[in-house]
């Protein structure tokens, strides 16, 4: 089995953990970090480890599943979907991504050449 990447919460940020959680995994799955099949942490691990209440990621866990890009079974755990990544999937994650940066580089007072910027900046750096 492939060990989860490492997810980390900003709880300076003004975005709630359990988004955080839905984003990071989000990009996790889309990318193929985490592939169909694989086995997340239980809620109370991911919990315990990030220093969050179970009901948070719990709720991202939900988000997820609604999004279909992971699918719960009882007692086995939580696991990435089979069709998580899908093309027309991934520009549904794209496009959902964009709109959470939009909305918080308008809350920073950025304009769309600085967002865009950022984003260039962000795509240059090495991974």
């Amino acid at each position: 089995m492939t060990e989860t990447p490492v997810i980390a919460v900003d709880t300076a940020s003004s975005v709630p953990p359990y988004e955080q959680l839905v984003d990071q995994l989000t990009r996790l799955i889309a990318g193929g970090h985490l592939v169909p099949g694989q086995k997340l942490p239980t809620i109370r691990q991911l919990a315990a480890d990030l220093s969050l209440a179970a009901g948070t990621v719990a709720r991202a866990y939900d988000e997820l599943e609604h999004a279909g890009l992971v699918r719960s079974r009882r007692p086995q755990g939580t696991f990435v979907s089979a069709k998580a990544v899908e093309k027309s999937r991934r520009k549904a994650l794209l496009t959902g991504l964009a709109d959470r940066f939009a909305q918080q580089a308008q809350q920073l007072g950025a304009d769309h050449d600085e967002a865009l910027s950022a984003l260039r900046i962000a795509f240059g750096k090495p991974r």
